[in-house]
């Protein structure tokens, strides 16, 4: 059995609640990456993604300079221990639609992020499962 922790990406830049969306934005940008993991130390209290602020924020009228991360932030966020099987990663992913999860410790610190993409270069069965269930086309309620 392959662990989360075989497969994960260590040292995950995080941003603080306190943040403005704005820096959450730059930081995404200079990182090339579309979430962080909202932490304060390394205890995760949420994650914020690059919809987050255009959906949550922007689309309602609240401006990234002055709108705190915590204010749009996802604060229900699945996540994974980092010695769960890549397996049960994917299984996560799927169910979820998402494409990445924190990675927390026995002591719940934020250790890692596992993506799909990490489940892609290690784990190409459960991989091609989780982005088959991710990619099923959703259906609005418009």
């Amino acid at each position: 059995m392959q662990t989360v922790s075989e497969v994960m990406t260590r040292n995950v830049e995080v941003i603080a609640p306190e943040e403005s969306l704005q820096r959450a934005a730059q930081l995404m940008d200079e990182l090339n990456v579309g979430a962080l993991p909202v932490c304060n130390g390394k205890k995760l209290l949420g994650m914020i993604t690059d919809r987050d602020i255009t959906v949550r924020a922007v689309a309602a009228g609240q401006g990234p300079a002055e709108t705190c991360v915590s204010d749009v932030m996802s604060e229900r966020v699945r996540w994974v221990s980092e010695d769960d099987s890549t397996e049960t990663a994917a299984h996560q992913m799927s169910d979820m639609q998402i494409r990445r999860l924190p990675v927390l410790n026995a002591r719940h610190e934020l250790v890692g992020i596992v993506s799909l993409g990490d489940l892609a270069t290690h784990d190409t069965q459960h991989a091609d499962e989780a982005l088959r269930e991710i990619s099923t086309p959703s259906q609005p309620d418009r």
